[in-house]
């Protein structure tokens, strides 16, 4: 058994349902799945119940993460069509401001070319801000920012016109980073068919085509970040009548990316510098003293719902063979994994965001 340390990883995208839906995950079941699979870092979106849109419901998540995630954590603000002045001062609480331009699950999708602008605008330009946009939406994104002269960071990008719009940006200086999903890396619309029931392959970005797949394993120099977007729904309600849309990542996006290693598409060091280098630079995240993953780059295994930690309890790569296990994890110099097994206790995670206000963003 071979053994390699890496740093800890840094998941700069995921969901924790806590407040409001902690019968799918809350944040020590989620910080627990995401130790397990080798990530010391999480940043928590805010489309939770209630949203995460003013100091009331921040407050919400910050007391319950304060009392049960057991690896470091920040939080991300909820932009709305009406709370531009509110969220600008909540800057210094938030690990970045979230923006809903496309429909996805929850209540902050914003429709107003004029909400987005005020939330570009207000912002601190010091601090991220993070866009769900898809397509024809995301240029619109890019524009405003240029015109307000500030850095956006589009998530989960997963369409061939959308990396070479980024791609393209970035040559003539606009300042745009991104991320990638692990399932748009390696599922597409015709795995759908493969899912044991359809509901379950409801996701939002929706899985796209072998040539949108292609495009983005060939502008991965243009990619910044691979984030999980881990988004747990029960299976009761994926297999109902109006599948919610998501999947739960944390736990294989490592070992995925692993695999792509071991099949010659990327190499160790690029996947370091997505999964941990470039998420903690750009946003604006400190360093963590004495933490590092011990991880088996050669195993090989097989993903299983009934293994899964999430309290969602299943994966949409159910079956397939892995290669790539993290052994152990070290943080800030304690042992809280080894061997499958958990030594740590709810509440030891630290909130990102205090730090975060001496860390310039380059």
């Amino acid at each position: 058994m071979s053994s390699v340390r890496l740093p800890g990883l840094v998941d700069p995208h995921v969901h924790l349902r806590e407040p409001g839906g902690e019968h799918k995950e809350d944040f020590e079941s989620g910080t627990r799945a995401a130790l397990a699979g080798g990530v010391t870092m999480v940043l928590a979106m805010p489309n939770t119940l209630p949203p995460l849109v003013d100091a009331a419901s921040l407050g919400l998540a910050e007391a319950a993460a304060r009392k049960k995630a057991v690896c470091d954590y920040g939080l991300h603000l909820g932009g709305s069509s009406a709370n531009g002045e509110t969220a600008a001062a909540l800057a210094d609480r938030v690990t970045g401001l979230k923006l809903y331009l496309d429909v996805t699950y929850g209540p902050l999708h914003i429709k107003d070319l004029g909400a987005l602008r005020e939330h570009l605008a207000r912002w601190p330009k010091d601090r991220p801000v993070l866009c769900h946009a898809e397509e024809r939406t995301m240029a619109a994104v890019l524009m405003i920012a240029h015109l307000e002269n500030r850095r956006v960071h589009i998530c989960h990008v997963s369409r061939k016109a959308e990396i070479e719009l980024i791609r393209d940006a970035r040559m003539r200086g606009i300042d745009v980073t991104c991320e990638v999903t692990p399932h748009h890396l390696f599922l597409t619309e015709d795995d759908i068919p493969n899912f044991p029931r359809p509901g379950r392959a409801e996701v939002r970005p929706r899985l796209a085509s072998k040539a949108d797949q292609d495009a983005l394993w060939a502008n991965m120099e243009f990619i910044d970040c691979i984030a999980s977007d881990h988004a747990p729904h029960t299976l009761a309600e994926k297999d109902g009548e109006n599948p919610p849309p998501g999947f739960p990542g944390l736990e294989t996006s490592l070992a995925l990316m692993l695999t792509a290693v071991h099949d010659g598409r990327i190499d160790l060091d690029a996947v370091v510098a997505r999964m941990a280098d470039n998420p903690r630079r750009l946003f604006n995240l400190p360093e963590q003293p004495d933490t590092w993953i011990e991880v088996d780059p050669d195993a090989t295994w097989t993903a299983r719902n009934e293994d899964m930690i999430t309290r969602c309890a299943w994966t949409p790569f159910a079956g397939a063979v892995l290669r790539g296990r993290v052994q152990k994890v070290t943080l800030r110099g304690q042992r809280v994994l080894e061997d499958g097994q958990f030594f740590v206790q709810p509440g030891t995670g630290r909130n990102l965001a205090p730090a975060c206000r001496s860390v310039i963003m380059t």
